[in-house]
């Protein structure tokens, strides 16, 4: 996670707690003028239109009082819905079992762009079986990553 995404976490997270939600993860994507802050809640009973409405007037006045971003963007709130992306280790964890696509900073092993599911999670590292092989991970190298909804 970049650093302007890790101070955000910190600052919006009490205040989205206080709300009952979980702050699932903060994504800052660069446009120039066309620049998007996206925050995504997560909650045990879902998100509905409302919950990201509370949540986004909330944090949108914390973002104004502390100006962390410098530039003009667009607030987005959402729940992180079924292609969830993953923000840190311990959330690939509730999903063993599951498959996820993986974008690496850097190949390893051949890979840089992969599918797999999701083995196991030992602190930082997450194991995957891909193609039949275990492939693990630290999760510093992991650029992007969400889940792959399965539909029987």
């Amino acid at each position: 996670m970049a650093r302007i995404e890790e101070r955000l976490m910190e600052m919006l997270e009490p205040a989205v707690a206080a709300l009952d939600f979980e702050l699932w993860g903060v994504e800052f994507v660069r446009a120039g003028k066309h620049s998007t802050l996206r925050v995504y809640i997560d909650h045990a009973d879902g998100v509905g239109v409302d919950d990201c409405a509370q949540v986004s007037y909330q944090v949108s006045a914390i973002l104004d009082v502390e100006d962390p971003i410098n530039t003009e963007y667009f607030l987005e709130v959402s729940s992180p819905g079924m292609e969830r992306p993953f923000f840190a280790a311990q959330q690939f964890a509730d999903y063993v079992g599951e498959i996820a696509a993986v974008e690496l900073t850097m190949a390893q092993q051949g890979k840089r762009k992969f599918k797999g599911e999701i083995a196991a999670v030992d602190g930082n590292q997450i194991t995957f079986v891909v193609d039949g092989e275990t492939f693990t991970v630290a999760h510093s190298t992991i650029k992007k990553a969400h889940l792959v909804p399965q539909f029987n």
